[in-house]
Parts: structure tokens; sequence; C-alpha cells
């Protein structure tokens, strides 16, 4: 079994709380994001370049304004330029409006 070696352990956090979720701050944060109900990779991945954050990051290395910037994006994909078919409901039955 190989072991991660953290640079910089200092500013390394092994547990990330965001939105209800606990985040393993050892994994690279596309799939660390995963862990978020209704993330997946794709839209890990697009959110990430819209954050201009690097894939091959791990979770724990992220600043706190990286993590809101994260944050604020998983809560407003429309206003980023995330594309409707990405999103999980793309019509509610009851308004017809997209989420």
């Amino acid at each position: 079994m190989a072991t991660l070696i953290i640079e910089g352990e200092e500013n390394f956090n092994h547990i990330i709380r965001v939105l209800n979720t606990n985040l393993n701050g050892k994994q690279k944060v596309m799939f660390a994001l995963t862990a978020i109900k209704g993330v997946g990779r794709r839209i890990s991945n697009l959110i990430l370049k819209r954050a201009n954050i690097d894939l091959n990051r791990r979770a724990g290395e992220l600043t706190e304004e990286e993590m809101e910037k994260v944050v604020t994006i998983v809560q407003n994909p429309n206003k980023y330029d995330i594309p409707q078919w990405l999103l999980n409901r793309k019509w509610d039955p009851v308004d017809g409006e997209s989420s």
C-alpha cells in the first residue's frame, strides 16, 4: 500500500466540511467533490475549471477563498455558465423552471 506524503502539513486539512458533507482532504479535489450529493465527476471537473483550480491538487490543500468559490458555483451553477443539460434537475414539474 502506498502512503501519501504531504508537503506543508500545517496548511493541510484532512477533513473539509462543505455543504453538510465531509470531504476527504487526501483525495484529489475533483474526486473529493463527488461526495456532495448531486455532484458527479463531470460537473466536478467543470466546477473546478470555472473556479480556476488545478485538478491535480488535493482537497486538503485548498484555501478558504477557493473553497468559498467552489461552494458558490455549486449553489448557483446557472450564474457560472454551466449548461442546463449537465444539471440533475432539468425542470421542476410544478413550475417548469430549471433549478
